[in-house]
């Protein structure tokens, strides 16, 4: 039973949740105990703001997510946490997270209240508009990035990395969606209405452009943003984003995986590679150069 309520607030999902730190990495502020143990309570308190909008999202998919080759799996589907339940986990951890998060910061909080509300219409409504839904969880990512900069007096943090959290977040949402419209095939209108906007083909086309304009905004970050080093050493990373990204397009494309981007991260050793390389080049640069 404990096993099943762990599991039905996505643990695995907090992985998103490490986006908060980027206030904290890029603004070379990792060396102030302050600030990191501030923005570590900040990462906790999302973790239980994001997993009350995961419960009540699979109350609101409950019917759904029983004919779904997968998520009738999921222990609220299955019938394994009952509704009375999840119902009470859903408050709690969503009226907890908001209090903690207003004794951090007022603007931590309102960030807090705003990506609360936002998913809450995102789990009743706005899944079901196509590229809406979509918009929606690259919004999710951004405002995680934002919640981290409330938390420290940021001095040097570039907003190129919001443009950057966009495309980044946009490109492995419509990832996402083709692998769970590759995985349902002919039935995927039966599981979720959003499907009947999307087709292969065009999903297709929407990752090509975002891919693209993400590696292109990555890259005018790297030597164009005013709080870098006057070097441009941060160029030397690009080759591991480009990596990262032809990965995933090799992933969901080639292997027709994706469906649960979580899930690749923690078990594509490729991609985990890409990522600690890139994440040691970055602190080399920003704290050693």
């Amino acid at each position: 039973m404990i096993r099943d309520i762990f599991y039905s607030l996505r643990p695995k999902q907090w992985l998103k949740n490490f986006f908060i730190f980027s206030a904290l990495v890029f603004d070379r502020q990792l060396t102030n105990s302050k600030s990191v143990s501030t923005t570590l309570f900040g990462f906790i308190t999302f973790c239980a703001l994001s997993s009350s909008v995961y419960v009540f999202n699979d109350l609101f998919d409950i019917e759904a997510d029983k004919n779904h080759p997968v998520k009738k799996n999921r222990p609220i589907a299955s019938g394994r946490v009952s509704t009375n339940l999840a119902i009470l986990m859903g408050f709690i951890l969503g009226f907890g997270a908001l209090f903690w998060a207003y004794h951090l910061s007022i603007y931590f909080f309102l960030i807090c209240l705003s990506y609360l509300v936002i998913n809450l219409f995102y789990s009743k409504w706005l899944k079901h508009f196509p590229i809406i839904d979509v918009l929606v969880i690259a919004s999710g990512f951004v405002l995680r990035v934002a919640a981290g900069v409330t938390l420290v007096k940021v001095e040097r943090f570039s907003p190129w990395l919001y443009v950057v959290t966009t495309l980044l977040a946009l490109f492995i949402g419509f990832g996402k969606r083709r692998a769970e419209l590759a995985l349902l095939a002919g039935s995927a209108n039966q599981h979720r209405t959003v499907f009947e906007g999307y087709t292969l083909d065009f999903l297709d086309q929407l990752i090509t452009i975002v891919s693209g304009t993400t590696i292109i905004g990555y890259s005018l970050y790297t030597f164009s943003a005013p709080n870098l080093p006057n070097n441009h050493a941060m160029m030397l990373t690009i080759p591991f984003v480009l990596y990262g990204i032809f990965r995933y397009l090799y992933l969901i494309k080639v292997k027709e995986s994706g469906g649960a981007p979580e899930e690749l991260l923690m078990n594509d050793r490729p991609l985990q590679f890409a990522i600690l390389l890139w994440g040691l080049s970055v602190l080399v640069i920003f704290y050693l150069s």
